[in-house]
């Protein structure tokens, strides 16, 4: 319990150090308006008393225009006050939240490969666009209120002693019962909160998958079991979101109760010190007033002391998040790849997705400059882990992947990955056009360069028979064209970022004959002088490989070209020919 509790003072510190100290000049203008805005407040309460016990006796209409005129300047400041509030912190808050969310989103693009594996797209859009909303309630008006109600709260305080002391006590007494409730309740709700913050990204997540595997769900006739999953979900967020109210509510009905009970005993005691004589009626009406605006800015503080709960729970996900160890560590990978030839090595290398189950087992191998080196094997066999450790995609767990004779897991990624191509078998293509997909590496690449990639990959074929040519429109993962036709956008991609290393996993897997004879001309021109790693499963396109591994339970089980590996008559040969005869 105690580390808990010393986890949220940190969190709060944290939060005040990186949010709120910045924008320190900003909270002082906002702190000073609402302070104006609070002092302007007074005004009218306390102009009650010469108004009912100066005005109205000795009809006073001189002093009564002057009352007048102070109250509606006070009123006017107060509204004007409000307003820059609004457009000050408001606006800030907004900024803030861009920013944050511009940060936590690099910071997940910054994240290793194994997190998305274990972690859906919906939940990071939550994490990334939701959690972050809390933070406008630290640097909004909602900081400022609280600071400026506390304020109103002891003026108050001051001017009630002055009136009656002990109607004053009276009130403080529940006033000091419902603090006590509000801080044990705010300490109920934040994990309810932070608890709300992982289911939200948990339903998300699955309704995103949803919408995006539509042809599955619908192909199934699976509408109704997809509505059951996300009714479920729903309906625990509602249970997280009940649990909440219910310590809210018990936040507002305590404060209505003990004010109700405040009240009673100021209309009893006031009503008693009237008719003793020890009070004036407009001294009384003054201090029923004072009571509203002390007994307001409490109230609000609850509201506001939820708000600042559910921040804070958001931004203790949010920090979570930050803290994690990025893919890129450049205190680690302190190495620079300038000049890549293409060289690549594989030593004794092992690696394992969850302890103490390895998926490869001590792999070795040359793929020299210019070599096509070709992976095959069973599904499961650890081909594309091995691709993977060639793309840096994960590191070791032991052994070396070296790239001209530097330890890859020393090397920064950013200098390693320009000159690295990746088309995977089921490649993503992204919301837009033909072009714009094309151009993803290289936006800034010439006209001339795109139309090269074109025709390396054989595009034009079926783009000149599309009214808008390159300007197609293919809908999100270029649902509109066929998996072929995405395949050799995906091979232009790869074309257009001219890499030195290339990666080509089931490259040609979703082409008919006729488009693969075409892609395999284009991928023998994009493979001439780079180091090249085919993963396939197609035998025949492998042929001209320069090595062939053939991977079994994460070993190498054997190696060699094709030819030599037909003459071993072993389990290549095997694959081979079973193929053969299909």
């Amino acid at each position: 319990m105690a580390e808990k509790e010393e986890e949220k003072k940190a969190s709060v510190k944290n939060a005040f150090k990186e949010f709120v100290w910045p924008r320190k000049k900003i909270l002082f203008v906002g702190l000073v308006l609402i302070l104006i805005s609070k002092a302007a407040s007074f005004v009218s309460p306390l102009q009650l008393t010469v108004l009912i016990d100066q005005i109205i006796p000795n009809e006073d209409y001189q002093l009564l225009v002057q009352l007048l005129i102070l109250v509606m300047a006070a009123i006017t400041v107060q509204a004007i006050t409000a307003f820059l509030l609004t457009r000050l912190l408001s606006v800030e808050a907004q900024r803030l939240i861009a920013q944050l969310r511009v940060k936590v989103q690099k910071k997940v693009l910054a994240l290793p490969i194994s997190y998305y594996d274990n972690t859906k797209s919906g939940a990071l859009v939550s994490r990334i666009m939701t959690d972050v909303e809390g933070v406008r309630n630290l640097v909004g008006t909602g900081l400022v209120q609280l600071v400026g109600g506390t304020i109103t709260s002891i003026g108050s305080i001051y001017f009630l002693v002055e009136i009656n002391g002990k109607m004053t006590v009276l009130v403080l007494v529940p006033v000091l019962i419902f603090g006590v409730i509000a801080l044990k309740a705010f300490g109920f709700i934040r994990p309810i909160f932070k608890k709300r913050g992982v289911i939200n990204a948990e339903v998300t997540g699955r309704l995103t998958e949803s919408l995006n595997g539509i042809r599955v769900i619908k192909g199934f006739n699976a509408e109704q079991q997809e509505n059951e999953v996300f009714e479920e979900g729903a309906f625990r967020l509602f249970k997280n979101v009940k649990k909440s109210l219910t310590s809210t509510a018990i936040i507002t009905s305590s404060s209505t109760f003990l004010i109700g009970v405040a009240t009673t005993g100021i209309f009893g005691m006031g009503a008693y010190y009237v008719m003793e004589g020890t009070l004036e009626v407009g001294q009384l009406m003054t201090f029923s007033f004072l009571i509203a605006l002390m007994i307001a800015p409490i109230v609000q503080m609850g509201n506001i002391g939820s708000q600042l709960t559910e921040a804070f729970a958001g931004l203790d996900r949010t920090e979570e998040l930050l803290n994690m160890a990025i893919e890129n560590d450049l205190s680690e990978r302190t190495e620079i790849l300038e000049n890549v030839v293409g060289n690549v090595k594989f030593e004794d290398v092992s690696f394992s997705y969850e302890e103490d189950k390895e998926v490869v087992h001590e792999i070795s191998f040359d793929a020299p400059l210019g070599s096509v080196t070709a992976l095959v094997g069973s599904s499961g066999s650890g081909k594309s882990t091995i691709a993977g450790l060639a793309s840096s995609f994960m590191s070791p767990d032991s052994g070396r992947v070296l790239v001209d004779g530097q330890d890859l897991s020393k090397v920064d990624l950013s200098s390693y990955r320009q000159h690295l191509g990746v088309v995977l078998q089921d490649d993503f293509l992204f919301e837009g056009t033909i072009r714009e997909n094309i151009l993803f590496p290289r936006p800034d690449a010439s006209e001339e360069q795109l139309i090269e990639a074109v025709k390396a990959a054989y595009i034009d074929e079926f783009t000149d028979d599309f009214e808008n040519g390159l300007d197609t429109v293919i809908g999100e993962r270029g649902v509109k064209l066929s998996g072929g036709q995405r395949q050799r956008i995906a091979i232009a991609r790869a074309v257009l970022a001219d890499p030195k290393i290339i990666i080509l996993d089931e490259a040609t897997s979703n082409l008919d004959n006729e488009s693969e004879a075409f892609i395999q001309k284009s991928l023998a021109e994009l493979m001439k002088g780079r180091t090249t790693f085919v993963i396939a499963h197609r035998l025949t396109t492998i042929r001209k490989a320069d090595q062939i591994l053939v991977i079994e339970k994460g070993r190498i089980a054997e190696q060699g070209t094709h030819d030599s590996l037909i003459d071993k008559k072993g389990r290549y040969y095997d694959l081979f020919t079973y193929q053969s005869r299909i």
